[in-house]
């Protein structure tokens, strides 16, 4: 496991917290997809996808906002509000800010240490993208 950050996480800017999160995120989904058992590299692919898009991001702030401490929906706004010049060509500039806010409140808990919280997290994602798999 990574030694702590000396900076307080709460200090860190959002867009480096959501440069991290991004891959706790990726790699998360890719090691729930992989468990299924799934062994066509295609297959896996297309999988992985679905939950990595902006757009479904997206989706899937709106599906835990409910469940998030007050520190965590803090974490989550002020990712969703941090200023980057970036967008994704695929979605729109709203979609692109709440998949930020999922990859800063990813890359929080990990700096955290919190794994088991991004656990818990991702079952429920992953519970809700399953159910509504089209």
């Amino acid at each position: 496991m990574a030694e702590k950050i000396i900076v307080p996480p709460e200090q860190l800017h959002s867009l480096s917290l959501a440069f991290l999160g991004d891959a706790v995120f990726e790699l998360a989904v890719r090691q729930r997809i992989f468990q299924k058992g799934i062994v066509k590299l295609h297959q896996l692919n297309k999988e992985t996808v679905r939950y990595v898009r902006a757009d479904a991001q997206a989706e899937l702030v709106f599906l835990i906002e409910p469940f998030l401490t007050e520190e965590e929906a803090d974490v989550l706004r002020r990712g969703r509000n941090a200023k980057s010049r970036h967008f994704s060509r695929g979605s729109s500039v709203v979609e692109y800010r709440h998949a930020t806010a999922l990859e800063a409140l990813m890359g929080y808990l990990f700096v955290e240490h919190r794994q088991q919280r991004i656990d818990e997290l991702m079952d429920i994602m992953m519970a809700e993208k399953e159910e509504t798999k089209e």
